[in-house]
């Protein structure tokens, strides 16, 4: 399967099942389409009204050689993989949420400001303590583990993360295990100490902040209806200021139908001095005035060419900034098995609320179907048929995936978008691919542009 596109003046070729990547002339371009379904002698016919004989035979060659050479049109033997067959069942990463309780009131929520649909609660120490054993007994041979700290406001908890914490390292050296551990938070309650203990203690933190001013405070007011940007940004910027650089961070927004010009808004990041960003389309159905539609694609589209143009000449100038979005692995190596299988949720990732209960995600969670089971059972069984459907829901069991160009770089999808908008996990959420497809070409193009530069 081969994918093609252009983008910044480059005509493109991607070979999807070995990953390479090609910049080709008009010739090649025009010829790689036919080159499976038709004779040489045909395809010089079909073309000799735009390209001379000798530029269709130069280019024809060169398709060959490649494909002679195992960089073109090779076959997908992913789906009959020992490591994908085989996988075992472990649990990698725990969501523990914390506080189901926000000082904010972000209008695109998921988490219905933090509470979830449900009581506004705390996780207590007991709680979090029995998540941390289940992951460390049920982890196999997986010796990194990850643990986020999540909400609402995990800050509105902080002694209990902090205890947490600190059991997390003790009990962690009985199973020879390394937890990683990651924090989310708006900011609010940021203060030297806890900025500080984070900067020590959390391998990742997710910082929430959507871009610029006007953006941020439309969307994100505080319980009094105030803009929170003043109040959060110089937060931020000291937290990162004081932050090793070994260690990650990213500043993380969610743009809207109303802040479609989106690509300012990572301009805007990276004009604070945040190095690490990522901007996420909100997900919400259409009876919301904020929600995304098929008839945005195209300003999205655009928007996403725009910032990967920008962003490409930034890092062409040595400028150190990332977009998570345009970070992409184009090697078929051993991490295509992951991007095959996705998410895990269900399986090697799981979110615990603060009474204990136990969902596939963090963006399951209140929905009582999708419950898996509480961690203060006396015995933890999972409904075989729940997780299994999971399990299965990975890139040659979904229809729409298994012929998809794009399927060894989004995963199939979530989950959580699949059920909610299809009622269905092995049908994928459409906005949302077209969306990631358009990230894909982006992230191949920045890619392509920096090899032919470092080549010249």
């Amino acid at each position: 399967m081969i994918h093609k596109f252009s983008m910044n003046g480059y005509n493109i070729v991607l070979d999807v099942n070995g990953g390479a990547v090609h910049v080709v002339d008009e010739v090649a371009y025009d010829l790689v389409d036919l080159y499976n379904k038709n004779s040489k002698d045909d395809i010089i016919k079909i073309l000799d009204n735009k390209y001379s004989k000798e530029q269709i035979l130069e280019a024809y060659n060169e398709i060959k050689s490649l494909e002679e050479e195992g960089l073109l049109f090779t076959e997908d033997t992913y789906e009959t993989h020992p490591s994908f067959v085989d996988r075992k069942k472990v649990v990698k990463a725990l969501c523990l949420h914390v506080a189901h309780d926000c000082n904010l009131k972000c209008k695109y929520c998921f988490a219905a400001q933090g509470d979830f649909g449900g009581q506004k609660q705390m996780m207590s120490f007991e709680v979090g303590k029995k998540a941390i054993d289940y992951l460390l007994k049920n982890s196999g041979n997986r010796r990194n583990l990850e643990i986020d700290f999540f909400g609402g406001e995990p800050l509105m908890n902080f002694d209990v993360v902090k205890q947490l914490v600190e059991y997390g390292r003790s009990a962690e050296k009985k199973y020879n295990k390394n937890i990683r551990f990651t924090i989310t938070t708006n900011g609010v309650l940021l203060d030297d100490e806890k900025i500080d203990y984070i900067n020590e203690n959390m391998h990742n933190v997710v910082l929430s902040l959507d871009g610029r001013k006007e953006v941020n405070d439309n969307m994100r007011p505080t319980l009094n209806d105030k803009g929170s940007y003043d109040v959060i940004l110089p937060k931020f910027k000291k937290l990162v200021e004081k932050r090793d650089k070994n260690k990650y961070y990213y500043i993380r927004g969610t743009f809207t139908r109303e802040n479609l010009d989106f690509s300012k808004d990572v301009m805007h990041f990276a004009n604070e001095g945040f190095a690490l960003t990522s901007v996420e389309p909100v997900v919400d159905t259409d009876d919301n005035p904020y929600a995304l539609r098929k008839e945005d694609l195209p300003k999205v589209f655009e928007e996403y060419e725009k910032l990967a143009i920008e962003y490409a000449d930034m890092l062409s100038k040595g400028k150190d900034f990332k977009f998570f979005h345009f970070i992409v692995d184009l090697n078929q190596g051993p991490c295509v098995i992951k991007r095959i299988t996705g998410c895990g949720a269900g399986n090697e990732y799981l979110a615990i609320t603060p009474e204990g209960d136990i969902y596939p995600c963090h963006q399951f969670v209140g929905n009582e179907k999708y419950k898996l089971a509480n961690i203060n059972d006396k015995e933890i069984v999972f409904p075989v048929d729940l997780t299994q459907s999971f399990r299965d829901a990975h890139v040659y069991s979904k229809e729409d995936c298994k012929k998809c160009w794009n399927k060894f770089y989004c995963s199939g999808g979530c989950h959580a978008n699949a059920t909610n908008f299809n009622g269905d996990v092995m049908k994928p959420y459409e906005l949302g691919c077209e969306m990631q497809k358009k990230r894909t070409e982006c992230s191949i193009m920045i890619q392509a542009k920096l090899m032919l530069e470092s080549n010249n």
